[in-house]
């Protein structure tokens, strides 16, 4: 059934059993009143009106013409839903969740069958509330999630702190002070709006009192209980995007109802993602959705477990806007076979396990704590900046081991991982380990990279201070990757104890001394595999065009002052000024944000994320400026933020909050 035509409902209240009303925005194909049809759910706090609007206009509109409602639908406490929103993934939230998928089922437009699909919140949000199994969910598609969210999410990873938690937490305060549109909700847009600024949660409190793997980062984590999960699930991600290890994780976690699909892009739907190529979700995700919501034999379940897109000498640029590869196949996911490196008497890496014949040969590494400033966004948005630069910037404070030219190619797919065995002076320190591509031109591409917080090395759960001095063995599992080293080309290993922004430092910078002659690097081959065309999309360019009133801009800058002895990672993202031709909505975002440290000193660390965000129409117009900040001392995290909004030029709200969280282990 294609090519149906279908209405927009621009706004639909769904009443939850508590009275709170959520706001829905459906694509809606003609005669389902007739003849019901399935629907897809898609469940985010990021405000169908204006913030997903262009994505959703992007993709819901191929859906109906299929026969297939899309039913994106604002959480509570966002866009013009009801209430206030009380944190990511919480129990609420998925219990609302369920709610939503029975009262779509129950619709007399619906057949009964209903999937759901998301990409980044969407996405993690999918896959958890599969695992609670309502009755009428019978698939869903995530795209840039997680299994994990401790160890797999913008928030801490192996132990070490993220500089993005602060950066995240300051988009949620930028988007969670914006009102809801009057033109929906009508008079009461004013009071559902001081309410949500006076009671929305200091979400980045809440995290950072949660350093471990506890019970709070267990909750939505399904790798917790993958068998929860018994609903076909297409798993999508990109190799330039942080989730590019869940797809892997989700055929291995549950192999009989998951399918993976990994391409190059960045954090964006496959049919309009960057870089190229992109592949035909479009046409994937309706097939998905015909066989398990309307039992029809698409072929969508035959398809391999595995696909994946095989990066062929990629080299970093200022825009990246197709990476050269190949996609393969595996019908089968199995653990890949290891290629084992080590190091020589002469300190070159060259294959083969560690030798006994070869001497302890330590030697101590203590990197600038700028040592990071190639490293790119942990999720990237653009393929620009964001992505990872040349290495050789990074390498320079960092201990590096290579190869010879490579004699032959060798192809990967799957996590690099690195054991050795170190020793620290201190309780604990950081470690960043980064596979990388050297180019017979010299420039340094990064593979896949891995960090550890070496309190954590038995876990996350429990963390233990190192036995000061005693070489302790350490294993770091670096992320997914689908890469070819090409002939001529050297494998570089890069081992640094610092990896800012990305992670933060922990209170002292002890250096660590590493046992060269312990070292082994294991690399996943690729395997057998079958060499297979990935269809792209049929429209190239697929985002609908709005009315632009003020250009936008990016700036992403390091400076050093030598003078002052300190390094400023600034962060500028404008939005420019865009209206909806229809609703006459006009928006705008700034994201002003920026890193300082010291090389020489972990606690000089301080970062300043600010989110200006404007909304207006003829005659209506509300701004707000949300303001994060953080340090830190040796024993705590210091907190601050401000809130301010105006209406027209009135400011109508502020407010400030403060808090001082303890260290653990981080």
């Amino acid at each position: 059934m294609t090519n149906r035509t279908f209405t927009v409902i621009e706004n639909e209240w769904i009443t939850l059993a508590d009275g709170t009303r959520l706001a829905a925005r459906i694509w809606m194909p003609d005669g389902a009143d007739i003849s019901p049809v399935p629907a897809v759910l898609e469940y985010l706090p990021y405000r169908k009106r204006d913030g997903t609007s262009v994505r959703d206009e992007a993709t819901y509109p191929a859906f109906a013409e299929a026969g297939i409602a899309g039913v994106r639908v604002d959480i509570r406490g966002c866009g013009e839903s009801d209430g206030v929103i009380d944190g990511e993934y919480t129990p609420r939230e998925l219990s609302d969740a369920c709610k939503v998928i029975a009262w779509i089922a129950a619709q007399p437009w619906s057949n009964g069958s209903v999937g759901m699909m998301g990409i980044s919140w969407g996405g993690f949000n999918c896959l958890q509330v599969a695992a609670l199994r309502p009755p009428a969910l019978k698939a869903v598609i995530s795209i840039a999630s997680t299994v994990d969210r401790y160890n797999d999410d913008i928030h801490y990873k192996n132990g070490c702190h993220l500089y993005a938690q602060l950066s995240w937490a300051g988009t949620m305060f930028g988007y969670q002070s914006r009102p809801p549109d009057p033109a929906l909700v009508g008079e009461r847009w004013r009071e559902m709006w001081l309410h949500r600024l006076e009671n929305e949660p200091f979400l980045m409190a809440e995290w950072l009192s949660h350093q471990r793997r506890d019970e709070f980062w267990k909750h939505g984590s399904i790798c917790e209980n993958f068998s929860a999960v018994t609903v076909p699930a297409l798993v999508i991600a990109g190799w330039a995007d942080g989730y590019r290890n869940t797809p892997l994780a989700a055929v291995e976690g549950m192999p009989e109802n998951a399918k993976a699909l990994i391409g190059p892009w960045v954090h964006k739907y496959p049919h309009f993602a960057w870089p190229k190529p992109r592949q035909d979700f479009l046409g994937e995700a309706i097939a998905w959705w015909n066989r398990w919501l309307r039992d029809e034999e698409s072929g969508a379940d035959q398809m391999p477990q595995v696909r994946a897109y095989i990066l062929d000498g990629v080299k970093p640029q200022p825009h990246r806007s197709e990476d050269h590869g190949f996609w393969v196949a595996k019908e089968r996911w199995e653990e890949p076979e290891v290629i084992s490196f080590s190091v020589d008497a002469v300190g070159a890496l060259k294959p083969g396990e560690p030798s006994a014949q070869v001497p302890a040969n330590p030697v101590y590494i203590k990197s600038p704590l700028d040592t990071g400033t190639a490293s790119g966004e942990y999720f990237t948005l653009k393929p620009d900046a964001e992505l990872p630069g040349d290495q050789r910037i990074d390498d320079a404070g960092s201990l590096v081991v290579e190869t010879a030219p490579l004699e032959e190619t060798l192809d990967l797919l799957g996590r690099p991982v690195l054991t050795m065995k170190v020793s620290c002076d201190e309780d604990w320190a950081n470690l960043c380990a980064r596979l990388v591509d050297v180019h017979p031109d010299g420039t340094a591409t990064r593979v896949s990279f891995g960090v550890i917080n070496l309190s954590h090395r038995d876990g996350n759960a429990e963390p233990r201070a190192l036995e000061k001095g005693r070489p302790t063995t350490i294993r770091i599992v670096l992320d997914a990757c689908g890469y070819r080293f090409n002939k001529g080309h050297r494998i570089r290993l890069s081992i640094s104890t610092s990896y800012w922004p990305m992670i933060l430092p922990p209170p002292v910078d002890p250096g660590v001394t590493i046992d060269l002659a312990s070292l082994d690097l294991g690399l996943p081959r690729l395997g057998a595999h079958e060499v297979v065309t990935v269809k792209e999309p049929e429209n190239p360019d697929p985002l609908p065009r709005y009315i632009s009133h003020k250009a936008g801009r990016t700036e992403r800058t390091v400076t050093r002052d030598l003078s002052a002895n300190r390094t400023d990672y600034r962060i500028l993202e404008d939005t420019g000024l865009t209206e909806h031709p229809e609703t006459g909505l006009a928006t705008r975002s700034v994201r002003d944000e920026l890193w300082s440290i010291s090389p020489n000193d972990p606690l000089s660390m301080n970062g300043t994320s600010v989110w200006t965000c404007e909304l207006q129409r003829s005659g209506w117009s509300a701004r707000t400026v949300a303001t994060l900040k953080m340090r830190c001392t040796a024993k705590e995290w210091l907190l601050r933020g401000e809130l301010i909004a105006y209406e027209g030029d009135l400011q109508v709200f502020e407010k400030t909050f403060e808090k001082a969280i303890p260290r653990d282990f981080t």
